[in-house]
This record gives C-alpha cells, structure tokens and sequence, in this order.
C-alpha cells in the first residue's frame, strides 16, 4: 500500500506541474547490466520513455551518488550497496525492489584448452601457473562474491597473491578475453556476451551469499518518469530481454 501511495503520490504531482512529456530517465546501473540494459532501454523508448545509462562497479556507482551524482533510479548487483544507500536515506524505500538473479563462472580464454572440476581444493593455483586471477575489486560485488566461493572451497589463500583485480566485472572479463590472465571470474552472463572467453565452469550458488540484483529510485530525483521506468524493468518485455542474456528474473514481492 505504502508504495502504491507513492505512485500515486508521484503521478499526481507531474499532473500539477504540467509535465506533459517524457524526461529522460537517468540510471546509474552495475557494469554487468550494460548489454541487458541498453536493450531494455532501446524497448522502453518505444513506449514513449527515454533512459541514458551510466555503467559502473556496484560500489563506484553508489558512491557517486552519495556525493550528489545526478541519477534517477540505481541498480546495483548485490543487495549491501543498496542497503549502503538506503541507510543514508539516499533511495525511496517504497520504491526498492530485487529484480534478477545471476550465476558465477569461472572463464579462460576461448582457446584455451584449461579444464578444472569446480569443487573443494580444485587446483586454481597450478592451472593459474605464472598468470594471475582475473577478477573485480574487494569493494565491487563480483569480486567480494568470488572471495566468498573461493574461501568456501578452500583455495582464496593459494591464489589470494595471484590477482589481476579490476575496477569492475566487466573489465576483469577483458583481461582474460584479450588473453591477460589465464582465467577469471565473472558472471555467467558477462562470459555470454563475451566470444573471446568460454566458460570453465559455474560456481556452486551455495559457496556465495546469493546474487541479487535491487533497483530504486533515487532520493534526490526530481523526475517523474523516474518510476515509470523502474516499473518498465519488472514488465514482461523487460524480463523477456534479461533473460534472453541469462538473467534469471525475480518474482515481484
């Protein structure tokens, strides 16, 4: 009820200002949203929207709006950077909803011939040799996801000094496509749109705390398109298109 009020809250208010056009909406989105999100924003606009997106690490994104970044709506790629926001009151809590789901793979480049049994003591650190561990920052989702499995199976402290650490998922996925590292890991759906890396294996959604992907409104907004486009990305057109790049969509609670 509390949220249905602020939409109707939110509606009635553009009505009195005379809004009669759509504002571009300005969203501040998780790097491994970009090839899902640009899609989306492509059918939103033939809704009569229009979205720009700005693709960062979780964390820089977050941070950016707590210095006062002008966005309208955030999607982080875990469930703490957006409490990290709520917490400041820098996001509408009516507004906030988990929208996606995600798998964490390890990847090596398409030509590589490195196999490895994802599971307890897998040999990371020997099939690593003289490279280093593509992977995000401790700071950025991805990365604190894979410390996570990788503590769980026991192998963080035999690779923990072999780290190529990157700003973001993203850019981790191109060390190991351009052949920098042997391996990496990324998300499932970074590796897909990616066709210089494969797929080594996923990693047990149990040796991670579980990736979610929350959306919400920024505090500071003034747009009132704002939550025209976050309904948008629940529609059934939104979730056909993230799940065509390997998202698993959430039910709306």
């Amino acid at each position: 009820m509390k949220l249905l009020r602020w939409i109707a809250a939110l509606a009635a208010a553009a009505l009195m200002s005379g809004a009669a056009r759509a504002e571009t909406v300005t969203v501040f989105a998780a790097a491994s949203l970009k090839n899902a999100l640009d899609e989306v924003g492509a059918a939103y606009a033939k809704t009569g929207g229009e979205a720009r997106f700005s693709y960062a690490a979780s964390s820089a994104i977050a941070r950016q709006i707590e210095q006062g970044a002008p966005a309208d709506v955030y999607v982080s790629a875990d469930s703490d950077w957006m409490s990290y926001l709520a917490e400041r009151k820098l996001i509408v809590a009516a507004s906030r909803r988990d929208l996606l789901t995600n798998r964490l793979a390890l990847i090596a480049p398409a030509d590589s011939r490195t196999a490895i049994r994802i599971g307890k003591g897998m040999p990371l650190a020997k099939a690593l040799g003289s490279g280093r561990l593509a992977l995000a920052g401790p700071d950025v989702p991805a990365g604190k996801y894979a410390k996570a499995s990788l503590t769980a199976l026991g192998v963080w402290d035999g690779v923990s000094g072999k780290l190529a650490q990157a700003e973001n998922v993203r850019t981790a996925l191109q060390y190991v496509a351009r052949g920098e590292s042997p391996l990496g890991i990324v998300y499932d759906t970074d590796a897909k749109v990616e066709p210089r890396v494969r797929i080594v294996g996923l990693f047990p959604d149990a040796t991670h705390p579980r990736i979610v992907y929350p959306a919400a409104v920024v505090a500071a907004s003034k747009n009132p398109d704002a939550v025209k486009f976050l309904t948008y990305m629940s529609s059934p057109a939104a979730a056909a298109i993230f799940q065509k790049y390997g998202f698993k969509v959430l039910p709306r609670r």
